[in-house]
């Protein structure tokens, strides 16, 4: 077991350091990309409501003509 022997301690603790702000890191992205995919979503549903109250405007209009 030469693992053990050459392991130092030390070097383990002073990784752990990187290891939690990598994870940050990632837990950071994909926050961020679930908030833009709900901003997508929530934009895109509202242009669509906006797209169908423009159509069935017009559909009435000509409907009166």
């Amino acid at each position: 077991m030469d693992f053990f022997k050459d392991f130092d301690i030390s070097r383990f603790v002073d990784s752990l350091k990187y290891m939690w702000q990598g994870m940050l890191c990632i837990f950071v992205v994909i926050g961020v990309i679930i908030l833009s995919v709900y901003l997508i979503g929530a934009l895109t549903s509202k242009a669509e409501a906006r797209k169908k109250a423009k159509e069935e405007a017009a559909e009435s209009a000509d409907n009166n003509n």
